[in-house]
């Protein structure tokens, strides 16, 4: 039982226009267990029509100010700005005049693919350059959206390096806009896996205190690198990693479980998912992890903010980003993806390519091959 008065983050499902996902969601919403919706709002920006039915449960939760939205599409660090940018920026600015999101949030890195907005998310440079492309690209995000913005961890990364910088580069970020972080546990137990790293270490080197939403998922092995594919249960170290986070994040106020629908075909896959929500339940509901407070230390409202008229571009990140693509998706092995990076423009550059582990190149050159023709 709940003791009066206490506060403690909202037990919340990514729920999608999926029919496996929406089947194994219903005993759930049902049962009035899921006290908060995530919505990949851009996963919706192809379909011509959306159901009636699926309309109304998001109103629902939006009316309730338990609606939340997660970007997947918008490609944050591209270097060059695209048409497709600013079309997701219009229909996102359109969608929250018509619902009412607590927060909105995107994916860190830029997606591989010559456009884009094909392929999938990866890491860039953290250089005074990149900074400032990302400050102006979550002010445009936060313009549209009207509420609080926040950038999801990655859980790829080519060196331990860049996994012990990317709190710091993540709290530079969104500072300007007060904007928060999705903590993504998952993506931490890869990146505590595949650099070998203790879950203490990492989360010291992130800024907790940004901490607005968690993300549970499980994922698989490639073949010995974790990846984050959202394609299995949450593996109990994420669970363990969770009872850790929950006394160390004062102003969480969602955790969220999330998995595809590809995942979820037969009755067991939907009875193991509504299994892994119940236990996010049960960790929530113990006492010690009820804050005790009326409001959260920071409720991430945007800061004042000036926008240019013209956003922001890199060019040479554009260049270098589509060499990397192109290098991801078409080398024919770990070795020819190397000799073609020593002769591009990345060479010897912030990018350290020089640098990157074999393991981890290799898994972003399956990854790149897998998904370049893109996600649908």
């Amino acid at each position: 039982m709940e003791h009066a008065g206490l506060q403690r983050p909202r037990a919340t499902l990514a729920c999608n226009l999926d029919t496996n996902l929406l089947r194994a969601a219903h005993p759930l919403l049902a049962a009035g267990q899921v006290e908060a919706l995530e919505w990949s709002f851009d996963a919706l920006f192809s379909f011509p029509e959306i159901p009636d039915w699926f309309t109304a449960l998001i109103q629902a939760y939006s009316e309730e100010g338990r609606l939340v939205g997660h970007g997947v599409f918008f490609s944050l660090f591209s270097g060059r700005w695209s048409a497709e940018q600013q079309q997701w920026l219009d229909r996102l600015k359109a969608l929250s005049e018509v619902y009412r999101f607590d927060h909105v949030t995107e994916h860190f890195g830029f997606m591989t693919g010559a456009d884009f907005h094909k392929g999938a998310p990866l890491g860039i440079p953290f250089t005074p350059q990149t900074l400032q492309l990302g400050r102006d690209r979550l002010k445009r995000i936060s313009a549209a959206a009207g509420c609080p913005v926040g950038l999801e961890n990655l859980a790829f990364a080519y060196t331990l390096d860049e996994v012990k910088r990317h709190g710091d580069f993540l709290e530079q970020l969104l500072e300007p806009i007060n904007g928060f972080i999705i903590l993504d546990l998952h993506n931490l137990y890869c990146q505590l896996h595949n650099f070998r790293q203790s879950a203490e270490e990492l989360l010291r080197l992130m800024p907790l205190h940004r901490v607005r939403e968690i993300h549970l998922s499980g994922g698989s092995w490639e073949p010995q690198i974790r990846r984050d594919t959202h394609d299995g249960t949450v593996p109990q170290v994420v669970f363990d990693l969770l009872e850790k986070t929950l006394p160390k994040c004062p102003n969480l106020k969602y955790v969220v479980l999330e998995q595809l629908g590809g995942a979820l075909e037969t009755p067991e896959q939907q009875r193991a998912f509504q299994a892994d929500f119940r236990t996010m339940l049960r960790i929530l509901k113990r006492p010690n992890h009820m804050t005790g407070k009326p409001a959260p230390l920071n409720d991430f409202q945007p800061s004042a903010f000036t926008l240019s008229a013209t956003p922001r571009s890199d060019e040479t990140l554009h260049q270098q980003q589509r060499a990397l693509s192109a290098i991801l998706e078409k080398a024919a092995s770990l070795r020819d993806a190397r000799t073609q990076l020593s002769a591009s423009p990345l060479a010897e550059t912030a990018w350290n390519v020089e640098h990157w582990e074999d393991d981890m190149l290799e898994t972003a050159r399956r990854i790149a091959q897998k998904w370049k023709g893109g996600w649908g």
